[in-house]
């Protein structure tokens, strides 16, 4: 089995960058999150402090949670960035001007060696790897929410991503205990454009009154087995975050990715889903 990392640095510590630092950590990597802000920065700690106890409570982890925690530190810019670091996953909201402004000032800061990769859900990796002087390093690590449960990270191949990139992150991911799914760029890959046609439908259906929210959930659950049905997911994901990436895929893949005015109402109300208590479902 392939090594973790030795070092990796996180851009963003929110939900997923705190996931993804967890799961680097516990594999044994020195991570380095970043994240500017005394407040935010501790948020971040706590996030991942929180979710390495809950493993060590289930039984998950090797060693002590509080040990592996002094495997992270939070820095506040991306200048903070080791030289030597092996592994930049960028994991900022999905603002393509966002990422490719901390993409380019994370390869500045860090040696030729590193791998840099997008955590991005949906938007296109060859755009983000314009902005680089060595695009050649540069690929999609897409990882599900939540990452320490998830089994699955979406390698995202750009047309000048080199070889030696994608199998260091075929690697990386099986360090991990993860299973890897190799795509080549495009709108949504294939996660984010199946399960995304399949979530703007149910929510059309609900908009029609074909049933309840209920009533969809349980037949794909029970009908087909997925885990979950796509409106709860949609409540787990952000409502604001799915009205995103549909805009997205909308504008790149055509008419067939509109999103239902259900979705832009719920969004415009605030009722974004699990994180304010109110989506489809009432949390």
């Amino acid at each position: 089995m392939t090594n973790a990392p030795k070092t990796v640095g996180v851009i963003g510590g929110g939900r997923m960058g705190a996931g993804i630092a967890q799961s680097f950590a516990t594999a044994g990597s020195v991570v380095t999150v970043v994240e500017s802000g005394a407040e935010a920065a501790a948020a971040a700690l706590d996030r991942i402090g929180a979710g390495l106890r809950k493993a060590e409570d289930r039984g998950r982890l090797d060693e002590p949670a509080e040990q592996v925690t002094r495997r992270v530190t939070v820095v506040p810019a991306v200048d903070a960035l080791s030289a030597d670091t092996e592994l930049v996953v960028e994991a900022v909201p999905e603002d393509a001007a966002l990422k490719a402004r901390v993409l380019k000032a994370a390869e500045a800061a860090v040696g030729g060696t590193t791998v840099l990769a997008t955590n991005t859900s949906s938007l296109s990796v060859a755009d983000l790897a314009a902005v680089l002087d060595r695009p050649e390093r540069f690929l999609g690590m897409h990882f599900f929410n939540p990452v320490p449960a998830s089994a699955l990270v979406e390698i995202v191949v750009a047309p000048g991503t080199a070889a030696h990139t994608v199998e260091a992150a075929l690697g990386w991911t099986e360090a991990l205990g993860k299973q890897d799914v190799v795509v080549k760029d495009s709108p949504g890959f294939a996660s984010s454009r199946l399960g995304l046609a399949l979530g703007l439908e149910a929510i059309r259906m609900v908009e029609e009154g074909v049933a309840a929210p209920e009533a969809i959930d349980d037949a794909m659950r029970l009908g087909y087995k997925h885990p979950m049905g796509p409106l709860r997911l949609t409540d787990l994901v952000g409502l604001d975050v799915r009205l995103a990436i549909a805009e997205y895929l909308h504008a790149t893949l055509g008419e067939r990715f509109a999103p239902p005015r259900l979705l832009r109402e719920k969004v415009a109300r605030g009722e974004l889903g699990h994180k304010t208590g109110q989506g489809f479902y009432t949390w």
